[in-house]
């Protein structure tokens, strides 16, 4: 199998933790099948990214849904991992979660200790996130959804996709282009806003 996993020849200087740093929040980046989480992990990290990327094979194809996604030659089968400095104090670890459903055993880990996470969503394929969302909300973790602007893909209203997402009102929703390192640091933004939302919203209520 050909394994596009990222070189491992020690660390590098530039990936080295700020000694400024105080804080460090660990998130992680959830969504269907080919939706782009590991484009905004590698766009928004900086340092070398980790990814667990092997070639999709012809056996793959009876297993998971590529309906939307035909041309996609590469997928996630543990993990993404990357690091991004919000200011020179707090830290996030972003970390990717594998799309296919038959690699869901590994969630479990990944979203031990994480604080919230952010859904990645195609409108091509929305059905995709049903079951992510789903899951989302059974364990009860803070979340916000970022659209993925895929080219051709068509747009709706945000009416539109909160109902067809079966989105409450206090779930933030944004469009986002994962290639974007900005616009994927915005979407870590906004969830870092709604987490603080939570919390403030949780010690007036105590």
């Amino acid at each position: 199998m050909d394994s596009r996993t990222s070189e491992t020849v020690g660390p590098r200087s530039e990936d080295a933790l700020p000694s400024s740093a105080t804080s460090a929040v660990k998130i992680v980046i959830v969504g269907g099948f080919g939706v782009g989480k590991t484009t905004l992990v590698r766009s928004v990290s900086e340092i070398r990214p980790l990814t667990t990327e092997e070639t999709m094979t012809q056996a793959s194809v009876s297993v998971d849904d590529l309906a939307g996604v035909e041309r996609k030659r590469m997928t996630t089968v543990a993990m993404d991992f990357g690091r991004i400095s919000l200011n020179d104090e707090l830290v996030l670890y972003v970390f990717g979660t594998p799309g296919q459903q038959r690699f869901w055993f590994l969630w479990n880990g990944l979203f031990e200790g994480a604080l919230g996470a952010v859904v990645l969503v195609d409108t091509r394929r929305l059905e995709a996130s049903f079951d992510v969302l789903g899951r989302l909300e059974e364990s009860q973790t803070p979340f916000v959804v970022a659209v993925n602007a895929f080219d051709g893909a068509p747009s709706y209203a945000d009416e539109e996709l909160r109902e067809a997402l079966d989105l409450a009102d206090d779930v933030p929703l944004l469009m986002c282009d994962a290639r974007s390192r900005e616009s994927s640091k915005d979407v870590l933004l906004s969830l870092m806003r709604h987490l603080y939302s939570l919390a403030m919203t949780s010690e007036a209520t105590t």
